[in-house]
Formats: C-alpha cells, structure tokens, sequence
C-alpha cells in the first residue's frame, strides 16, 4: 500500500480539482448536466483514481489507476479546451489549467515508468 496522501501528484491534482471547481462556476445554466458535469468528473477522477490504486495490494494494481488517472486528465484536457472554445473560461484560466494538468501528467507518466521499473525487477527475481 502507498500513503497517497504524501504523493506530490496527489496533492497537486487536488488543487487542480478545487481550481477546476472554482472556474467553472460560470459555465452557463444549460451546461450543467452536460459539459460541467464532464468536467467535473474527470477533475475528481485524477486523484480519486491515485488514491484508489494506492489502495490496492500490488504495484501491478497501482499502475492500472495510475493509467486510469491519466487517462481523466487526457479528457479534462479536451473537456477545457472545449469549454475555452466556447468562452466558457478565460484565456488566463485556459493556460493555468492547461500548465498544470501538463505538470500532472507528467508526473503520473514518471510515478507509471517508477513502478514498471520496480515490477520489472520483481519478476526477474521471481523467477
């Protein structure tokens, strides 16, 4: 089990939630069921899917949230320059979203290829 909590990554994607949370309170009525809802789900899933995985009883487990974690902050990425492109948000918010979801990703990305190392090694033990 990993203390997720202590994750950089983590705790970065969480402020990410409540800034995402934040800007997009001017998304208009209509949204609300439909961009917003997007939006919003796949923010929370970032660090909800690297809290899940470090729950889990195996690195090989970890790594398959992490993958998930990823992937939400791919659709976030689209999901913002969707609602940029319908100025739903400011150009400033655009790039601070977009600057700090690129710093998340890539921290998941160096996090993934940490693990994969390490269950590379265990199985060449294993055996």
């Amino acid at each position: 089990m990993h203390h997720f909590k202590q994750l950089i990554v983590w705790q970065k994607s969480i402020s990410l939630v409540t800034k995402i949370y934040e800007y997009s309170k001017n998304f208009p009525d209509f949204e609300k069921f439909r961009l917003l809802q997007q939006v919003c789900g796949s923010a929370v899933s970032i660090p909800s899917n690297i809290a899940e995985g470090s729950g889990r009883e195996s690195n090989k487990e970890f790594l398959l949230f992490l993958n998930y974690a990823l992937g939400s902050s791919f659709e976030l990425e689209t999901q913002w320059k969707i609602a940029f492109n319908l100025n739903y948000i400011s150009e400033n918010q655009h790039i601070e979203i977009e600057k700090e979801l690129y710093e998340i990703q890539s921290m998941i990305l160096s996090l993934r290829k940490k693990f994969k190392q390490i269950n590379e090694v265990k199985e060449v033990l294993e055996k």
